[in-house]
């Protein structure tokens, strides 16, 4: 782990004020082949675009964002918890978007960024989480290890940035 990175939760108006340094999370993580929505290439236009939507959902309340920085205060990781459910299932979120700058990698931030997912959640009044991931991708190791259940694999449920299927694994955590 990484002494120097700190995890805080961000409202509306930082959110806002960070789609910049954010977009250059998302670029990183797409550009080095992760599977999180978006194909390549990625433009900065579109990044920029989708932490926009990120920050109007959080100002809604329909979201929580969360952020890793450095010790130089430069966000490095971030997350977010999805609250907007439908009305019979107010005590369920779905976690989504978990990023990591390569530069930033093993070194615990994304460990640290799920210990702050459940910490939000609970205290936004949920009781289970449900996120999705590439299928025998690293992020399995971090869920399993963190206690999340796999509930189950979907071949060719979505596409890697360069055009390849991948499986998807879904995961769930009682809290």
């Amino acid at each position: 782990m990484i002494a120097n990175v700190s995890v805080r939760r961000v409202g509306a108006n930082e959110a806002a004020a960070h789609v910049d340094a954010l977009a250059d999370v998302l670029i990183d993580c797409v550009e080095g082949g992760a599977s999180v929505s978006f194909m390549l290439p990625i433009s900065r236009e579109k990044a920029v675009e989708f932490w926009h939507k990120v920050a109007d959902g959080v100002a809604r309340g329909e979201r929580v964002l969360l952020v890793a920085e450095d010790g130089d205060g430069q966000i490095v990781g971030t997350v977010q918890i999805i609250t907007a459910q439908p009305e019979n299932q107010p005590h369920r979120a779905d976690v989504a978007k978990m990023l990591v700058h390569r530069k930033a990698r093993r070194r615990g931030i994304a460990q640290r960024l799920m210990v702050a997912v459940e910490e939000a959640a609970r205290a936004e009044g949920k009781k289970v989480l449900v996120l999705d991931t590439v299928t025998g991708g690293d992020a399995e190791r971090l869920y399993e290890r963190a206690g999340w259940q796999r509930v189950g694999v979907v071949p060719k449920y979505a596409l890697m940035p360069n055009g390849e299927f991948c499986g998807t694994t879904f995961y769930c955590k009682q809290l």
